[in-house]
Formats: C-alpha cells, sequence, structure tokens
C-alpha cells in the first residue's frame, strides 16, 4: 500500500518554472490591455450620469419658466428678477457659445460668467475647490440666500436636494441670456446648464 502511494506522488507531475513564467506573463498582458477599457467605461458611466442630470435640470427650469407665464405673465428662469435680465455675465448668446467652447477645466476664469445651480456652498454638492463661478449672486453666501436667489429657486425645484456631479471637479453651473421684446417681437430668454468638470462637453441649452 505505502509503495502504491510512493509510485503514484512519482508519477504526478506538477507545474514547472517556464510554465508558471508564461501564465503570469499572460496575466499581466491581459490586466494592462484590460485595465483602460475598464476605466473607459467608468469614464462612459459618468459622462452618462451628468448629461441625465443636467437634463433634469433642464427640465426643471423648463417647468419653472411655464408656471411663471401663468403666475406672473412672462416667463423667466430661475435666479432671473425679470424675463429681460441676464444671470451670469453673457450678454448674447453667441458670446455665450464663443465662451464655452474652450471652457474645459473647473479652475478656467470663464467661470466667473455662470453661476452655481445649486449655490457653492450647499451641503452635498459644494464647488471644487480654487474655482471660479460667480458669487456676486445667486449662492448662499452668508447662510441665507438673496433675493430671486437661482439656488433657492432651484433647490425649491428638487425639493431641497441638491444634485452632486459623478466628477471630483464637477459641479453644476448655469447661465441665462436675457430675453425682451413685447408682443409679437417679443423672444424668450436661453438657458444654458453645463458641468463644471467639462462645460465645452457637457452642456444643454433651453429656449422656450
Amino acid at each position: 500500500m505505502f509503495k502504491s502511494i510512493i509510485r503514484y506522488l512519482k508519477s504526478t507531475r506538477g507545474n514547472s518554472l517556464a510554465e508558471f513564467a508564461v501564465t503570469t506573463a499572460m496575466m499581466a498582458t491581459l490586466a494592462t490591455t484590460a485595465a483602460p477599457k475598464f476605466s473607459g467605461v467608468g469614464e462612459g458611466a459618468k459622462e452618462k450620469k451628468t448629461m441625465a442630470d443636467i437634463d433634469k435640470i433642464v427640465k426643471s427650469a423648463n417647468n419653472f419658466y411655464n408656471s411663471k407665464v401663468t403666475t406672473e405673465g412672462r416667463g423667466r428662469f430661475p435666479g432671473q428678477e425679470k424675463y429681460n435680465l441676464a444671470v451670469g455675465g453673457y450678454a448674447s448668446d453667441s458670446l455665450l457659445i464663443a465662451g464655452v467652447a474652450n471652457f474645459t477645466s473647473y479652475d478656467d476664469q470663464e467661470g466667473s460668467n455662470w453661476v452655481s445651480v445649486f449655490g457653492t456652498t450647499t451641503t452635498g454638492a459644494e464647488a471644487p475647490s480654487g474655482h471660479n463661478i460667480s458669487v456676486a449672486e445667486d449662492d448662499d453666501k452668508d447662510g441665507s440666500f438673496d433675493v430671486y436667489s437661482g439656488a433657492e429657486e432651484f433647490l425649491n425645484e428638487f425639493g431641497g436636494n441638491p444634485i452632486k456631479t459623478p466628477f471630483q471637479d464637477g459641479h453644476y453651473i448655469y447661465a441665462v441670456i436675457a430675453g425682451g421684446g413685447s408682443g409679437s417681437g417679443s423672444y424668450a430668454p436661453i438657458l444654458y446648464v453645463a458641468d463644471l468638470e467639462n462645460p465645452s462637453n457637457f452642456n444643454k441649452k433651453l429656449q422656450p
């Protein structure tokens, strides 16, 4: 019996060092080629989520606009005291389009022409440190929102629950080009919403 066991153990062949080396090399190759693909899947999911969030913000702004048509006689977006006043630093749609074209970083100076959707210091959706978003209006600077604060009006639309972007340097921002005219010659204001992570790629426009 003992001799049979010894004979069986001697006949059992293990993996050679060469086979182990080949297997290790194959695993390393698979890991290096698969890692970027998995990373890309993660970034792609973030991009889809931020665009879905921007859609939600735009829809809420559209609902807000329509409600003001009924209650105030003329539509306006959050942060606008009146339909013919801008929010942010752009005087025209063409200037905004030109400005946002190269707005690719959260700390870009172009941010000074935009304001925060939910407030730069609102718990749960704070703006990244080093941002240049305008806080002259529409922000919770002293613990209470200003009159016609866009951040407060947006928060009300979301039941007080701000949306945080999936990006570390992201933050939802917006700007409004003023409307104008009257009667048949009237034209609506234009809303742009973007993610501060990369506004040139992640933005949406709404003109009722």
